[in-house]
């Protein structure tokens, strides 16, 4: 409500406020409002034209018919404040009805999205081994040295410490220099000093290595598992890994162990898979061999455990690490890594409802 002035000498300035009252309230919309402000507030608006006219009349008068002007213009455009915000509300909620969605209306047929194969692949991997008990860590792809090649065993002199294998960035923390991780491995240091023993975890990704060719990219994914317990062997290493491999392509599958060597584990092992195309009878995709080279695994090394605080006289375990794409890549069909990360969305729909 709009307070009115009262007074003798004010009786024009209470008309202006009475008409002022009513053009507010039926403004309708925001250029409306704006039609009635500029009519009473505006340079050449009604209260500008009478506050103009107070400079003739004697001191006393002035006085009073100035504070009269002023005091209708604040109450003028408080008003008209508010009913700016009112008009812009209704407005809102106006917009708001016309645009409403009915979420029960069944679909039109668009193409809809869909995970990338990559993010299929990984998302395929966790749950396999959550169904064995193992849980998902995480680290920081930004390491230092100590926790990716110290603690896991690497000596100083070990080519994979190269600067033309790895990435390393100007930065330093506590004066020891950072780098990409190399491998997800990082994590096991982590969490093994975390939670200590026993524990059961899988490390899901991206890691960095300075290579790029059919079947590398300079970033990659990799998934590595760690298992420490008490009485822990290679063959539960080589059922575990079997049953996810049977579960992973959905198929009995024979597989191989390979001696290898590899700094974090003693003894190290590469396993092969009977290949996924020719089902071992020899093909271009396995070299005519009938074997792929799927990951690395080996029992941990006891250094490996001392150092995050583990006595291996009375601890042991297995950790064994994977490369998604090359997963994804057999599982798919895919004989180019590099297509996977063009964007070419007609490569990417053909990943539409796979699973």
């Amino acid at each position: 409500m709009i307070p009115v002035i009262s007074g003798d000498s004010v009786s024009r300035i209470e008309d202006v406020l009475e008409r002022a009252q009513r053009d507010i309230a039926a403004a309708s919309d925001t250029r409306s409002l704006e039609a009635v402000r500029v009519a009473l507030l505006g340079r050449k608006g009604e209260l500008t034209e009478l506050l103009k006219s107070v400079a003739g009349m004697a001191p006393d008068q002035r006085r009073e018919q100035g504070q009269a002007i002023n005091l209708a213009k604040q109450t003028i455009a408080a008003a008209i404040d508010a009913r700016a915000q009112a008009i812009a509300t209704e407005e809102l909620d106006a917009r708001l009805a016309s645009e409403e969605l009915d979420l029960t209306l069944p679909g039109r047929g668009e193409p809809t999205g869909s995970l990338h194969p990559i993010t299929r692949t990984m998302e395929r991997i966790e749950a396999n081994f959550s169904e064995a008990g193992f849980s998902v860590a995480e680290g920081p792809e930004i390491e230092d040295e100590y926790h990716n090649f110290t603690a896991l065993n690497f000596p100083e002199d070990h080519p994979a410490r190269a600067m033309h294998d790895t990435f390393y960035l100007e930065e330093q923390r506590d004066g020891a220099a950072l780098l990409l991780r190399t491998h997800t491995s990082p994590v096991q240091i982590r969490a093994m000093r975390e939670t200590g023993a026993p524990i059961r975890i899988i490390a899901p990704g991206r890691v960095y290595r300075c290579d790029s060719d059919l079947t590398h990219t300079p970033m990659f994914h990799q998934v590595e598992g760690l298992l420490v317990d008490r009485d822990v062997s290679m063959a539960n290493l080589k059922s575990v890994l079997h049953d996810f491999l049977n579960a992973f392509f959905e198929r009995p599958l024979k597989v191989r162990l390979r001696p290898s060597f590899f700094p974090f584990t003693e003894p190290s092992a590469e396993m092969d898979v009977e290949c996924i195309h020719c089902a071992g009878a020899g093909c271009r995709i396995c070299s005519r061999t009938g074997w792929l080279e799927i990951l690395g695994c080996g029992m941990v090394h006891p250094a490996v455990l001392e150092h995050v605080g583990l006595d291996p006289e009375e601890w042991s375990g297995y950790a064994f690490g994977m490369g998604v794409e090359r997963l994804a890549m057999l599982r798919y069909g895919v004989d180019d890594l590099r297509v996977l990360f063009e964007n070419d969305l007609r490569v990417l729909a053909q990943f539409r409802g796979s699973i």
